[in-house]
């Protein structure tokens, strides 16, 4: 009987691919039925951003307003083309998420063996802090998109003999877009001191051709002169870019303190809209396991740039708490390590012994597969039932899309942010008639998001009471009705 070559079987052979596209299948899949598994509805900043970028104009963005320009303008998009609903809000999150989730992986293979690449990508793109990030309806995802992007980027350019100039013009120009995100032109800064300070870096830009170096350099100079331009024509554009709303220097050591706290609580559900623990406590243990690895080799740059990116967030964090989320990128990053250091301190057990190898795929498969289902659950029950976290969103929008016709008049405090987010569905659906105070001459029902409490007293009765499935203020929407005042 002739022995099995394990290496020609077509499972082995392809295995890694086999693994990538079921990992791109789950997903894709995943990340388009988001907005149906949770958040259960939409937050605060999901409904700014949302008249943030409806109000969108030609004129505004000649005028200077560029913040977060890329993501409004795809928003703007979704919902035109896609109708006024969740999904077409978060739609922009999604179809960035895609491509984060790419870049992660190969960058991530980039870096690491394809065994050790697909596994810490599973971890990475199906974590709670990923799949928050694609799904929610705010430009939060570029803060993670454009260094993701310009580290891959700069992975093509570096340890190459003669790198593509092509590279060269795109990371520029991603370098340009990017510092237009509130907050990353700190990573710009943070990205020439390193290609300083970092041996590696400075031999790789020596190395490179001139021409494409040259002009590099030029059209990163011309965005930081348009940034300038910019910030003096519109001042209040400084203060986005550089800082958070109503920053206050005192309060950096607590933003830091309130940015991690999600990371560390895995006893507790902290109030806000992140569900703690982000991260789960055998994943933060790979993790740490990968940063501990990568003390021998640490001026390598693809070891040492975990750390700095750490310490980078951390910095941030202090302007804005939000900024947290960047850690997802060096987590990733560390549990690549992690999975690595692991995976070679058990071959090195067995040099010669394929069986100890094929054995070792049932643990590791159950230790993932464990991992990734608390993940998921976590996140899908936890931003649905944990009331510290649901109660964050609100589903105003499905009940008067489903409950409200267009007999309905909506009272709505004058200039609040509910005010401007319903002038927006008015505007596209037509299905509600909005007013900032009750109308001399009301015919038909008039709705208000929860009892009313404006200035302005409502002396009609209440014909009906629209319910939410919120642990909190499930009484959501009341409709008084005119004509019960004139029987």
């Amino acid at each position: 009987m002739s022995k099995t070559d394990i290496s020609k079987l077509f499972l082995y052979r392809y295995r890694f691919y086999i693994g990538y596209i079921l990992l791109s299948i789950a997903f894709v899949a995943l990340l388009f039925i988001l907005p149906l598994i949770s958040p259960n509805g939409l937050s605060t900043a999901e409904m700014q951003s949302t008249v943030d970028s409806y109000n969108l104009h030609f004129s505004s963005i000649t005028s200077g307003d560029l913040v977060d320009l890329p993501y409004h303008i795809l928003q703007k998009i979704c919902i035109l083309f896609f109708g006024f609903s969740i999904y077409s809000i978060k739609l922009p999150s999604i179809i960035i998420g895609l491509f984060l989730g790419l870049l992660l992986i190969l960058l991530l293979n980039r870096w690491f063996k394809s065994n050790v690449a697909l596994l810490a990508s599973i971890l990475t793109v199906l974590s709670v802090p990923f799949l928050y990030l694609a799904g929610s309806g705010t430009p939060l995802i570029m803060l993670v998109f454009w260094p993701t992007f310009l580290l891959w980027l700069g992975s093509k350019i570096q340890g190459v003999k003669k790198p593509r100039p092509l590279y060269c013009f795109v990371f520029a120009f991603a370098l340009l877009l990017s510092i237009f995100t509130p907050h990353l032109i700190y990573l710009a800064i943070f990205i020439i001191l390193f290609a300083i300070v970092q041996p590696h870096l400075r031999f790789t830009i020596k190395t490179l051709p001139k021409f494409p170096l040259i002009l590099t350099i030029l059209i990163i100079l011309g965005g930081a002169s348009m940034l300038l331009i910019n910030i003096i024509s519109n001042p209040s554009v400084a203060l986005s870019l550089f800082f958070a709303e109503n920053f206050n220097a005192g309060d950096y050591l607590n933003n830091i303190k309130t940015a991690i706290a999600p990371y560390f609580s895995w006893g507790t559900v902290l109030e806000g809209v992140y569900l703690s623990p982000l991260i789960g406590l055998a994943t933060f243990a790979i993790a740490l396991t990968g940063l501990f690895s990568t003390r021998k080799g640490f001026f390598a740059s693809r070891n040492s740039i975990a750390t700095y990116l750490i310490i980078f967030t951390l910095l941030l964090s202090g302007l804005n708490p939000d900024s947290s989320l960047l850690l997802l990128l060096p987590l990733s990053i560390l549990i690549a390590h992690g999975l690595r250091y692991i995976l070679e301190k058990w071959y090195g057990l067995f040099p010669e012994n394929p069986y100890a190898r094929i054995l070792a795929i049932a643990p590791i498969s159950l230790f993932l597969g464990i991992i990734i289902i608390s993940d998921l659950s976590h996140y899908i029950f936890g931003y649905r039932y944990s009331p510290a976290v649901a109660n964050q969103f609100n589903d105003d929008i499905t009940l008067v899309s489903e409950e409200l016709d267009e007999s309905v008049s909506l009272l709505l405090e004058s200039g609040s942010l509910e005010y401007q987010f319903y002038q927006v569905y008015e505007d596209r659906t037509h299905n509600i008639k909005v007013v900032d105070k009750v109308p001399n001459n009301l015919i038909g029902p008039l709705a208000t998001i929860g009892k009313w409490s404006g200035e302005e007293e409502i002396l009609l009765p209440v014909s009906k009471i629209i319910t939410s499935p919120k642990s909190y203020n499930s009484d959501r929407i009341y409709v008084y009705n005119i004509s019960d005042t004139e029987e």
